[in-house]
């Protein structure tokens, strides 16, 4: 005599559901990715000067950089010392914002006091000079 056992509903489905697994990596994902704060560079290679005074600064600043052939430089792209004041004007419209100069050791002193000059008429929380920590 052979006997057949019929399985119930319960034990069919003894299988784990990954749905809200997945779900949640999924939050947590979005969740880092909205909360990460990516640090914006100035798209030029500057050769800065070293300061035994030098200290962190904020993380959300406006970088400008003066290269050693005297250009102005904003996200990669050259925008002179006209496009200074309305740049840090438009980006400081909701709040100020401090900008850090990224400047060539070999660039003109006379240039940078210019963009200092420019960033703070253009409202800058205030401006600082980018150096290499030095001892």
């Amino acid at each position: 005599m052979k006997f057949r056992r019929s399985l119930t509903d319960s034990e069919e489905s003894s299988e784990i559901n990954m749905s809200p697994l997945i779900d949640m990596v999924f939050i947590l994902l979005i969740f880092f990715i909205v909360t990460t704060t990516f640090v914006e560079e100035s798209g030029v290679e500057v050769d800065k000067p070293a300061a035994a005074s030098a200290s962190n600064l904020d993380k959300n600043s406006i970088i400008l950089a003066i290269t050693s052939q005297g250009q102005v430089v904003y996200g990669g792209k050259e925008i002179g010392l006209g496009g200074i004041r309305p740049l840090v004007t438009r980006l400081c419209e909701r709040d100020p914002l401090p900008v850090i100069v990224q400047t060539d050791k070999t660039a003109p002193a006379g240039l940078l006091v210019r963009v200092i000059d420019e960033a703070k008429l253009g409202k800058a929380k205030n401006v600082s000079i980018a150096t290499e920590q030095g001892s």
